[in-house]
């Protein structure tokens, strides 16, 4: 511990812009997301004195950068155990995607059979989505991740049961509740890091949360069921039916060690600092309740139907989709559908960082512009997919669709933490619902269309959902085209241009209090 770097307070970032920190007018809530002052004059107790990390006191001890390499907590512990519960998540949920067409031979089930169990497994998560926000603001990230893990990874043991298409839809439906975890993930990010870190922070850990998609695909498809087909020489149908046990054992003992070995926020778990007297009581329907009454947060669930939804959907479609358009084996298809998921290695990352360095050059209205560029050109992308004829320019094709996708996903994340700070957990969790609600309504179009059909539809609503950019107007923030009413306090210092020197100085020398103002959607 005497090792440790020791917390400086109100020391500016490094190579930060100062002008854009001083005047973003939601700093005082977005400090208040995670922990509400019961007591004001009683701020002693925190169960750590020093941190690896340099943190913002004035943002409750959130850190002010991101080290990969290091595991230390509270900070850097979190954010790898974010990521990994996200990803071990993912490997449960899409264990069987790559074998569905061994699946559909061996129970003889129809295409829409497969697709009905497909939209199923999404569905699961969608209304855990919605109750998990609220839980988080109320109890922390910690319990409810290993509480879901735990769920999520029983019945993706017990896949080898499945005798018909009604069991099969209801098993995928319950394994599809590990993909709440997303929603404690991002959660955890941005009680862990400052605002002019979140967006990269939760980009990544999405992105390689998302990673387990990919990583499915190549796992199971094309090294645990060929493996698992020679030990049980060649039986095809023993090899899917066992070979789902292995991230059932991952999920377990990653739902064991999350809980015992993290911390929900910098400060320590929210049970002790309720007991210190350092939280106040949070509601959870009330958290929920203000949520859903922001119209901004439909809008944003909207854009995310429209990229995470599509990365579900290519989840449960690409294996079958190029094994039966270009006549492959199960392996090479599962190989090849793995692409997609594995640009979640950068691109979730990559989206989340320029719209955080476009937040520092333009404010809010940067983040709006990348988020509607990448869903532009991630619908057109998805119209070009569908008209690929050949097997290398479908790959070609996919490479550049799955990144832009990735990066909306991350872009999208980058704008949630500035909805309303104070109820960060409830308005993650619902938009995060969007992206399953875009994969039931994209599972339906490949149910009931053929696959050039369904990519196109798909592709012409994302680049519809890009124009919803215009109309997400967050008090105190610039919008898309047109200014949003500010606040007195900052209306003079928050231009559409740059301000001039002597007023970037006096912003500069302003305390976070003295900076701050009152937000109309602030409820804390």
């Amino acid at each position: 511990m005497s090792e440790q770097q020791v917390v400086q307070k109100d020391v500016p970032l490094e190579g930060a812009n100062t002008d854009t920190m001083e005047t973003d007018p939601i700093e005082h809530e977005f400090i208040e997301t995670d922990l509400e002052l019961a007591n004001p004059q009683s701020q002693s107790w925190k169960k750590f004195d020093t941190y690896p990390l340099p943190v913002d006191e004035s943002q409750n001890d959130r850190a002010s950068t991101i080290k990969l390499c290091s595991f230390a907590r509270p900070h850097m512990r979190a954010f790898h155990y974010a990521w990994w519960c996200y990803h071990v998540a993912f490997l449960m949920w899409f264990s069987i995607s790559p074998l569905l067409s061994e699946v559909q031979e061996d129970l003889g089930l129809t295409k829409e059979q497969i697709w009905s169990s497909s939209i199923s497994a999404v569905s699961g998560t969608i209304v855990m989505r919605f109750i998990l926000g609220p839980f988080c603001d109320k109890y922390g990230p910690r319990i409810p991740m290993g509480i879901i893990l735990l769920v999520s990874a029983i019945p993706t043991a017990m896949t080898g049961l499945v005798q018909n298409a009604a069991g099969l839809t209801i098993l995928r439906f319950f394994i599809g509740i590990g993909g709440s975890t997303f929603v404690m993930a991002q959660y955890w990010t941005s009680t862990m890091f400052t605002k002019e870190w979140v967006g990269t922070a939760n980009a990544m850990v999405g992105g390689w949360g998302n990673l387990g998609g990919g990583v499915t695909q190549l796992l199971v498809g094309s090294v645990l069921f060929p493996l698992f087909k020679d030990i049980y020489n060649g039986d095809s149908e023993k090899a899917w039916r066992t070979v789902c046990i292995f991230p059932a054992t991952l999920g377990l003992i990653t739902a064991f060690c999350v809980v015992k070995y993290t911390d929900d926020s910098p400060k320590g778990n929210y049970s002790k600092l309720k007991k210190q007297k350092q939280m106040g009581h949070v509601s959870v329907v009330k958290s929920f309740r203000e949520g859903a009454a922001n119209i901004n947060t439909w809008l944003l669930f909207i854009q995310y139907a429209c990229c995470f939804g599509v990365e579900i959907t290519m989840n449960n479609a690409a294996a079958l989709y190029f094994k039966e358009e270009f006549d492959l084996s199960t392996e090479s298809a599962a190989a090849i559908a793995s692409i997609f998921g594995w640009m979640n290695l950068f691109a979730r990352g990559l989206g989340g960082f320029i719209s955080d360095k476009s937040n520092l050059r333009w404010g809010m209205r940067g983040r709006l512009a990348w988020q509607s560029f990448v869903l532009l050109m991630e619908g057109m992308m998805v119209i070009i997919f569908a008209n690929s004829s050949s097997l290398s320019s479908s790959i070609a094709v996919l490479v550049f669709f799955s990144i832009f996708v990735q990066a909306a996903e991350g872009s999208t994340y980058g704008i949630v933490p500035y909805v309303n700070p104070a109820i960060t957990g409830s308005i993650s969790g619902i938009i995060g619902a969007g992206g399953n609600v875009g994969a039931v309504v994209f599972g339906l179009f490949f149910r009931q269309m053929s696959s050039k059909q369904a990519f196109t539809c798909m592709g012409g609503l994302i680049v519809a959902s890009s124009i919803v950019s215009i109309f997400v107007f967050i008090p105190g923030q610039t919008g898309l085209i047109w200014r949003t009413e500010l606040d007195d306090s900052t209306d003079e210092i928050q231009t559409e241009k740059a301000v001039d020197t002597s007023d970037e100085e006096g912003a500069g020398s302003l305390s976070a209090s003295e900076g701050s103002t009152e937000d109309p959607d602030d409820f804390s």
